[in-house]
């Protein structure tokens, strides 16, 4: 199965306000899903790098890695800013945090505690702010909050997909 590249990924936004409620839910339910889907799997398994990649278990901590980023793409649409703060394209943090080394459920309670701030936030916005907008940095496109939200969505399904393709990898 052919797997999509995520930076040459294109977003159709403009996401409706109301799929808000709909959106928060699959961002709440992205830890239980991958624990959901790494549970079975032997410690060499989820920690085997494939094609000079990231092993599963460096997919986890980099979904946790990357709460930081959305929670400040909150502050830039919250603050008004005018381009959202960009990602780090080299993926430095993860590569550097050595995921590999620390026993998987503290990788998964790492990124089950930081979703849990981010959909806390996310819970505590006034809907007026749903339409705050700012230009995303890399697809030089208008992002409201629902359209941040959709996004962070798709990424975390992107890397179950990558998941449950190493994991198929593995038989």
């Amino acid at each position: 199965m052919t797997r999509r590249v995520w930076f040459e990924r294109k977003f159709a936004l403009g996401t409706p306000v109301e799929t808000f409620p709909e959106i928060l839910e699959r961002l709440r339910g992205t830890p239980a899903r991958i624990e959901e889907r790494v549970r079975p799997l032997h410690a060499d398994d989820l920690r085997r790098r494939h094609d000079s990649g990231w092993s599963i278990q460096e997919h986890v901590g980099h979904l946790a890695d990357l709460e930081p980023l959305w929670l400040g793409r909150l502050d830039d649409l919250a603050e008004g800013r005018e381009e959202l703060r960009p990602a780090d394209l080299e993926n430095t943090a993860t590569w550097e945090a050595e995921h590999n080394k620390a026993p998987m459920a503290s990788v998964l309670a790492e990124f089950r505690n930081r979703r849990a701030n981010l959909v806390k936030r996310l819970e505590s916005l006034d809907p007026t702010h749903l339409n705050a907008t700012a230009l995303h940095p890399r697809l030089r496109q208008p992002m409201t909050v629902v359209d941040l939200c959709f996004f962070v969505a798709e990424h975390d399904d992107h890397h179950l997909a990558t998941v449950s393709g190493l994991m198929r990898a593995i038989g």
